[in-house]
């Protein structure tokens, strides 16, 4: 067996999300270091932050393509703000967007429907756009006031887990 070769997944865990660019990125670095983060918490890295549209889960590498061609829908650019520093169940840091912009409640609800016509089970509960900062964060302190982060979104992607601790995710296919 030779090692050097990844080796080949008969499941993939994917998942559609909203990616920052650089800009986006220090405004989320600089929101972050105004937190107060306690020992023991995971601080995700900035080129893991996203904010996910549709979590799809483990599916069968060969329907990568299927999801792929589904997710090829018409996009119109939007700015969406996050605002809402919060402390989640079990022990997540996110940073929430207060406002869901009419063009995302669009693209989440039509990329459901794509998804769904290829009989993927999706997430039930409401969506609430946001960016994981950290993990391990229960006893984590949001700053006092938050400057709001505007983000120019200007497409999404398509995204896998590598299971890896560096790159946590990898990006299949860009929609622009």
């Amino acid at each position: 067996m030779d090692s050097a070769k990844p080796p080949v997944l008969s499941r993939q865990r994917l998942f559609l999300a909203l990616l920052p660019d650089d800009g986006v990125r220090r405004q989320l670095a600089a929101h972050a270091e105004q937190w107060r983060w306690p020992a023991g918490c995971v601080r995700y890295a900035p080129q893991d932050w996203h904010a996910t549209l549709h979590f799809i889960g483990a599916v069968a590498s060969e329907k990568v393509r299927a999801i792929a061609t589904a997710a090829a829908l018409p996009f119109q650019p939007f700015d969406l703000v996050f605002d809402q520093p919060r402390l989640w169940p079990r022990g997540l840091a996110v940073l929430c967007a207060s406002e869901l912009p009419a063009a995302l409640t669009s693209l989440h609800q039509a990329l459901g429907q794509a998804l769904g016509a290829l009989d993927l089970a999706l997430d039930k509960r409401p969506y609430v756009p946001h960016v994981t900062l950290a993990r391990h964060a229960d006893a984590a302190i949001p700053p006092p006031a938050c400057k709001p982060v505007l983000w120019p979104v200007r497409g999404f992607a398509l995204v896998v887990s590598t299971g890896l601790k560096a790159p946590r995710y990898r990006v299949l296919r860009q929609y622009l």
